[in-house]
């Protein structure tokens, strides 16, 4: 019989997709993905450090899970808690110590070992912590994806950092980077494309690093690794994220221009426009610097919609520093955008910085962006209206006949469609707008399914 697994995964798309790679090393120990905890055998939390108050959120998930544990304990079985992610990486002593309940807290480079965790948390008590940092490359060890991928699907190619910005904990939560050799993410490529997906997000904590051994034995960058995946027959669309501004460089400005499977959109998180900010994060750019990144990549593609990261209130952000970010976001657009009050992550440089900007004057900063980027998305999105797009179909929508799809520019697009058309890429007339989505007619089909 099939015992029940239960994940719950926060944060970035990151921990999806290795929350999809813990559920497949378990497959073979018998475990299925249940949707809800109640009667499971095992409940993994996949945490992510990013947002503020992330462990608080841990232990009230926790507590909430406590009686489901204990009546589990009642009718004669074992309920194997694991705490996964960032959090535990970073404070994996401290949820030992707080919530004796967690039998196994385990890091992000460590869950391919989860089958011996999970037996040796069956023989004992639990109590089992492993947040190391192994030599062997946790990629190798992992099987092949157990589940249809669907329509779009991750696909990581690079993990860790080497840039510690002060804000960030991901270099000592997800360790230095590293780059999957370029012959493995294509062939894990291939196993999605084949088992139907028209559309990879490449992931990396800064994917645009990546520099994975080639099959020549060379080095391939992320450039040449686009061109490789291109050549995946119906592989339609390709992304990647998140991106880091100081790695963008010429092969990759010209991939832009060159590949049509490169979507017009691209995430390229710059933070700040004051450079004094900038250098205090250890950011390693100026904002003219990124501007300068922007131009490049409209030059090689004109197309190209940008969505960006900002850190308001790092710690001394003055009142002309914020303007100066508001300034670059009124010279350069955005289509979609991440906007964030400071808060500090304990153990990163920056939570002990002097000069903490007091939270309303924050908040009320914040504010400010948020309003004028929302008002730069409203109008990227009316400036759909009247043009038509290739719709890549993924799903049925809430009505009748509805299908949900995705723009070349991530935008959620429905349309009255058969169900035939999900997997598939046709246009659409964009209809009318929302802050979040599109709506349009189908147009009729123009011959083959269409790349982009």
């Amino acid at each position: 019989m099939s015992k029940k697994l239960y994940i719950k995964t926060y944060g970035c798309q990151m921990n999806v997709y290795d929350s999809d790679r813990m559920a497949d090393v378990l497959a073979p120990l018998g475990f299925a993905q249940a949707e809800a905890p109640d009667g499971a055998d095992m409940v993994i939390f996949n945490t992510c450090h990013i947002r503020e108050k992330a462990e608080d959120k841990l232990f009230s998930d926790l507590g909430r899970l406590r009686p489901l544990k204990h009546a589990k304990e009642d009718e004669g079985g074992r309920m194997i808690v694991a705490v996964a992610g960032c959090v535990a990486q970073a404070q994996g002593a401290e949820i030992m110590r707080r919530a004796p309940m967690v039998d196994i807290v385990l890091g992000p480079q460590t869950y391919h070992r989860l089958p011996e965790m999970v037996a040796r948390a069956a023989r004992s008590a639990g109590g089992i912590l492993d947040t190391s940092f192994p030599a062997e490359a946790k990629f190798d060890f992992l099987p092949g994806e157990s589940k249809a991928p669907g329509v779009s699907a991750f696909l990581s190619i690079q993990e860790g950092c080497d840039k510690f910005c002060t804000f960030c904990v991901v270099p000592y939560t997800r360790g230095a980077e590293y780059s999957r050799p370029a012959q493995a993410v294509l062939a894990e490529a291939r196993r999605l494309v084949a088992a139907g997906a028209r559309e990879l997000v490449l992931l990396g904590q800064n994917v645009n690093a990546y520099h994975g051994a080639a099959p020549d034995g060379g080095v391939w960058g992320l450039a040449q690794l686009a061109y490789g995946l291109a050549e995946i027959p119906d592989l339609a669309r390709i992304r990647y994220t998140t991106s880091h501004p100081r790695d963008v460089d010429e092969a990759l400005i010209r991939a832009h221009g060159e590949l049509p499977q490169l979507m017009p959109f691209l995430h390229l998180p710059v933070q700040s426009g004051s450079d004094r900010v900038l250098a205090e994060m250890n950011r390693r750019h100026t904002a003219d610097e990124y501007r300068r990144v922007i131009d490049r990549l409209r030059a090689a593609r004109p197309d190209l919609a940008f969505s960006s990261d900002f850190i308001v209130g790092f710690p001394g952000e003055t009142e002309a520093e914020f303007e100066a970010t508001y300034k670059l976001v009124e010279e350069i657009g955005f289509a979609n955008s991440f906007s964030f009050r400071y808060s500090p992550r304990p153990g990163t440089p920056a939570a002990a910085m002097e000069n903490q900007v007091p939270e309303a004057a924050a908040q009320t900063r914040l504010l400010a962006l948020q309003d004028l980027l929302e008002r730069q998305q409203r109008q990227f999105y009316a400036g759909m209206i009247g043009r038509e797009l290739d719709i890549l179909f993924e799903k049925p929508g809430r009505h009748p006949g509805q299908l949900i799809g995705r723009s070349p520019y991530m935008q959620g697009v429905h349309c009255q469609a058969p169900t035939g058309l999900i997997g598939k890429i046709q246009a659409a007339r964009i209809t009318d707008a929302t802050l979040n989505s599109l709506g349009g007619d189908l147009m009729p089909a123009s011959g083959e399914d269409r790349a982009a």
